[in-house]
C-alpha cells in the first residue's frame, strides 16, 4: 500500500511550500479515522521537509513544530469521527454495517476486549500502536467514555506518535541531501521498528505511573 500512495505524496509534495500543514492535517484526520492510511506516509516526508526548510515557515524547527501541530489536530478530529459515530450509532450498527467501512466485527471486538480489559489508558497507549491505534477510539466512543478524559488522553497519545515520525523524517533529513520518497518512508519505517523497544519500553513507565497515581487518588478519595 505505502509504495502505491508514494506517487500521491510526491504530488502533494510539490504544493508543500504553501499547503504543506493543511495537507499534514488532511491525511492525519484520515488516518486518525476508520480508513486505513499508513501514518508514515505523511509525517516522516513532512519531517524532512521541514528539516530542509520547505514548508510555510522556512525554518526548521519552526516547520517541524507546526508538523506536529497539525499531526496532533489532523489525529484529534478523525478521532472524533469515530468517537462520535460510535457513541451515536451504537455497537449494534457498526457489527451490522462496520464492514462497508472497512471494520470488521472481529476487528472492533478486538478493540473493545482491549478496551475493556486495560480501561481508559488504553485510548493513549493503543494511539502508539500501529494496527489498533485508529479503532481504539471506537469501543471509547461505545462505552461512552468522557469527551474530556477521551480527548486528553488522544491528544497526548497521537501528539507522541506525531512527534515521533516527523522526528524521524528530520534526523534521516540531516544523514542526506537527497532521497527519493520510496526510500525515505522505507528507511524511515526500518528506523522506527529497530528501535520500538524505546517506545515500548516508554509506554510501560508512563502506564505504571498512571496506574500508581490514579490508585492513590481513589484511595484518598475513599478516606475522606
Amino acid at each position: 500500500m505505502i509504495d502505491f500512495l508514494v506517487t500521491y505524496v510526491e504530488i502533494a509534495a510539490t504544493y508543500a511550500p504553501i499547503w504543506g500543514f493543511l495537507i499534514v492535517f488532511f491525511f492525519m484526520t484520515v488516518e486518525s479515522s476508520f480508513i486505513p492510511f499508513p501514518s508514515e506516509v505523511v509525517m516522516i516526508p513532512a519531517g524532512f521537509m521541514a528539516y530542509r526548510a520547505e514548508l510555510s515557515f522556512g525554518s526548521p524547527f519552526l516547520d517541524l513544530t507546526a508538523v506536529i501541530i497539525f499531526g496532533l489536530l489532523g489525529s484529534i478530529l478523525g478521532a472524533y469521527i469515530n468517537y462520535f459515530l460510535s457513541l451515536k450509532l451504537g455497537k449494534p450498527f457498526l457489527e451490522k454495517y462496520g464492514k462497508y467501512f472497512f471494520l470488521s466485527p472481529s476487528v472492533i471486538a478486538r478493540a473493545e476486549e482491549i478496551f475493556l480489559e486495560y480501561g481508559d489508558i488504553t485510548t493513549f497507549v493503543c494511539r502508539l500502536l500501529p494496527g489498533i491505534r485508529q479503532l481504539i477510539s471506537i469501543p471509547a466512543g461505545v462505552s461512552k467514555m468522557p469527551l474530556a478524559k477521551f480527548t486528553l488522553f488522544t491528544a497526548l497519545g497521537a501528539g507522541i506518535w506525531s512527534a515521533i515520525l516527523a522526528g524521524i523524517g528530520f534526523y534521516l533529513a540531516s544523514l542526506t541531501k537527497e532521497m527519493t520518497y520510496a526510500k525515505l518512508i522505507h528507511d524511515g519505517k526500518d528506523y522506527l521498528h529497530a528501535n520500538f523497544i524505546w517506545i515500548a519500553l516508554a509506554l510501560i513507565i508512563l502506564c505504571t505511573i498512571y496506574i500508581f497515581v490514579h490508585k492513590a487518588i481513589l484511595k484518598e478519595k475513599k478516606t475522606t
